[in-house]
């Protein structure tokens, strides 16, 4: 590994109307919760359990989503289930994980992690199971909030033999990914069309930022009366500004040099040799002013097989190619790998990070340029997907072309050679989180959507003929209905 540095540790911009519909000010969980019989509820998340280290292949914004959600469901009176696929013989089968909480560890396939992109074949046995499990202890669910195409599949057969209404957030869709991926995506061929299927039935469909209601709309004609917004968002009890001079002696980190962070998943779409490349032209082009610049990369599994592993690590490919980029740059001594950390470490790399950088080839949502901005962080993100929604331009951060690292590398050198505008947008980006984007919001906002599913209110038939068509305006559609929806 020679001198390469390793520490290893086992929208197009949001407009206030848009915002509005989030919910900028809202009452405390504890006086929404309901004066009435408990409300039980499943969640599926086939691969993304919500107990998982964050920062490995197949854990990232999904796992924290479904932690998140269920923990500030569970708040307002709800009752949750979390049915997650069993990757250790040492899991227990039903774990109480918090008050309201339980998680079930589902036996489909072996007891082991396996790659998202193979557990399709294991899909009819987690069905069967949580069937059994409804069957055996006599639960009555209100309803089941599908994560993910296949947790999506299980649901729809849940609804077809028990009658289940079901939500489904599909975090990432299929046809999206074959755009970027195409001959490297492994999902297997069927994806697209069962996810059109699971739009066909689903109760409500949840999409995550603007972009995600256009592509469902317009790749899958989801229903426009069955398509909600509702973001991500972030813990003000995890993510808080912290002192960035203490940040950075505790991770014994040099202070008056410029610190760059990439944190996130070890796979190739997130884009991590986009900021390598972006560190390289910065030296380029600016002599010896960068020459101590550090790029901090925070998330992965990349730990050399054991003789006792039948198999390397997922990430092992990734970090080997990215280490070939560096050494090739000559970045040995400017670039950190980390690994995946805990949660409760990450406010420190945020905090010690004078940017955060995203710079993925497209991105469904992306949650932690909102846990930068709630520490006080200007972020610079690819203009995709759910970045373009959730940074403000020339405001919280700088939007970027993905896969352009010269682009990426001047809005580096803006932001590094005005401070008090980084300084600015750390503070109008904690704002603005604050204002829009906690969990606390989004689960008032799925309580909502709950509560209609499970006391559905009858329109007239007169009503409803009138209501269901498109407004004549030159507005497109699905925007004005996700607007009205929030």
């Amino acid at each position: 590994m020679e001198n390469i540095q390793i520490l290893k540790n086992k929208g197009s911009e949001i407009s206030e109307k848009t915002a509005n519909t989030v919910g900028s000010e809202s009452a405390p969980l504890d006086k929404i919760a309901r004066e009435a019989p408990i409300k039980k509820i499943a969640f599926i998340s086939d691969h993304a359990a919500p107990l998982a280290t964050i920062g490995g292949t197949d854990s990232g914004g999904q796992n924290i989503y479904v932690a998140q959600l269920a923990i500030h469901l569970s708040k307002m009176g709800y009752a949750i289930d979390i049915f997650t696929r069993k990757t250790g013989r040492g899991q227990k089968t039903v774990y109480d994980w918090l008050p309201g909480i339980r998680v079930i560890h589902v036996p489909a396939g072996p007891a082991s992690e396996i790659p998202k992109e193979e557990l399709w074949p294991f899909m009819p046995a987690f069905a069967d199971y949580i069937r059994q499990f409804i069957s055996r202890h006599g639960i009555h669910y209100h309803l089941v909030h599908a994560h993910f195409w296949m947790s999506g599949w299980i649901a729809r057969q849940l609804k077809q033999l028990l009658g289940i209404p079901f939500v489904i957030t599909f975090h990432a869709l299929g046809k999206v990914r074959l755009r970027h991926q195409k001959s490297s995506d492994k999902f297997p061929a069927e994806r697209v069309q069962i996810e059109q299927d699971i739009i066909k039935e689903a109760d409500k469909i949840i999409a995550e930022c603007p972009q995600d209601s256009a592509d469902l709309c317009a790749l899958y004609q989801a229903p426009l009366e069955n398509t909600v917004l509702v973001p991500c968002g972030f813990d003000p009890l995890e993510f808080t500004p912290i002192d960035p001079q203490k940040a950075r002696e505790k991770l014994q980190l040099p202070l008056g040099v410029p610190i760059i962070l990439q944190l996130g998943r070890m796979v190739p779409r997130k884009g991590i040799d986009n900021v390598i490349r972006a560190l390289k032209y910065l030296k380029l082009q600016h002599k010896n002013k960068y020459d101590k610049a550090t790029l901090l990369i925070v998330g992965g599994n990349f730990e050399p097989p054991s003789k006792n592993q039948q198999c390397p690590c997922p990430d092992l490919k990734e970090w080997e190619r990215l280490n070939y980029l560096i050494k090739k740059y000559g970045l040995e001594n400017q670039v950190i790998f980390y690994g995946a950390k805990s949660r409760a470490e990450l406010k420190f790399f945020y905090a010690a990070a004078d940017v955060f950088v995203s710079t993925p080839w497209y991105e469904p949502f992306g949650i932690t340029p909102l846990e930068a901005m709630a520490c006080a962080r200007p972020v610079i993100g690819s203009s995709v997907g759910g970045l373009k929604f959730t940074i403000k331009e020339g405001r919280t951060g700088l939007l970027v072309p993905p896969k352009q690292p010269l682009s990426l590398a001047r809005s580096l050198h803006h932001l590094f050679s005005h401070p008090a505008i980084m300084e600015n947008m750390g503070r109008q980006g904690l704002s603005r989180v604050h204002k829009y984007f906690t969990w606390e919001k989004v689960a008032i906002k799925m309580d909502s959507i709950y509560h209609k599913m499970m006391y559905p209110v009858k329109i007239p038939a007169t009503i409803a003929s009138i209501t269901a068509q498109p407004p004549q305006t030159g507005a497109p559609y699905y925007l004005l209905k996700t607007l009205k929806n929030g």
